[in-house]
């Protein structure tokens, strides 16, 4: 992991929750402008390496965001990498990221059902909401290759994918907000705690199981504060619910 300074790469409590409950409100809250989520009951998807590969990307722009710019990028069986830039910095994040099993399902079905490669479809809507910012997914097999962009969609599936990227970067860049205060300054730990549980409340994360390796390890970690080791028990108990 690449070492930056707490003061550019801790991210402040209140903007993480102000930029989500901002693109949840644009995208998922609004009842007047996007319909609900469809119910996708997908099969299993085993991580086996395929022997057609594919990319999967999703971009997230908006210049006058905190986190102003991101890319995830992933194959078939989950790996890949995001790259994230914050507001007033000149070096972007780069981390790797293994979507779980459980949430990579819930992609690949969406993928699939808006059957990208083979479609022409123009998911932006009438409104124009480029304030909240700019998507951009797109897929790659073999020499075929599609990118999609908007601001604002009534397309079931984009918007329900486009929340599925959403969630997986929030608790990327969580995580690594974490590791950061963890071994620069321990002391942010508890506010972090908090913002991890208000996210688990929102359903605003990915996969929370796929966190509790870290809470467990946190719990015992005493150079963080007994506050922070103890909210991380508490927050296990809430995830295995």
């Amino acid at each position: 992991m690449k070492k930056f300074s707490l003061l550019k790469h801790v991210l402040p409590a209140a903007f993480i929750v102000l930029s989500a409950a901002i693109f949840t409100w644009a995208q998922d809250g609004s009842k007047q402008n996007v319909r609900p989520e469809p119910v996708v009951s997908p099969t299993a998807t085993p991580r086996t390496t395929t022997s057609d590969p594919v990319k999967y990307t999703y971009e997230f722009t908006q210049p006058k965001f905190y986190v102003k710019h991101i890319v995830l990028e992933h194959d078939a069986n989950g790996q890949g990498t995001i790259t994230f830039e914050r507001l007033n910095e000149d070096v972007p994040v780069v981390e790797s990221v293994d979507v779980s099993p459980a949430a990579l399902t819930r992609i690949t079905a969406l993928w699939t059902a808006l059957n990208f490669l083979n479609s022409q479809t123009n998911y932006q809507a009438s409104q124009n909401f480029s304030h909240l910012g700019t998507m951009r997914i797109g897929m790659q097999q073999g020499e075929r290759n599609r990118i999609a962009e908007f601001n604002w969609t009534h397309n079931e599936s984009a918007s329900a994918l486009i929340n599925e990227y959403r969630r997986l970067a929030d608790q990327a860049i969580l995580v690594f907000d974490i590791s950061v205060a963890r071994e620069n300054q321990p002391l942010n730990a508890p506010k972090l705690m908090e913002v991890l549980e208000s996210y688990i409340k929102r359903n605003n994360l990915s996969d929370p199981k796929q966190l509790i390796p870290l809470l467990r390890d946190m719990s015992t970690d005493e150079h963080i504060p007994l506050m922070a080791r103890n909210h991380a028990l508490r927050i296990i108990k809430q995830i295995q619910k």
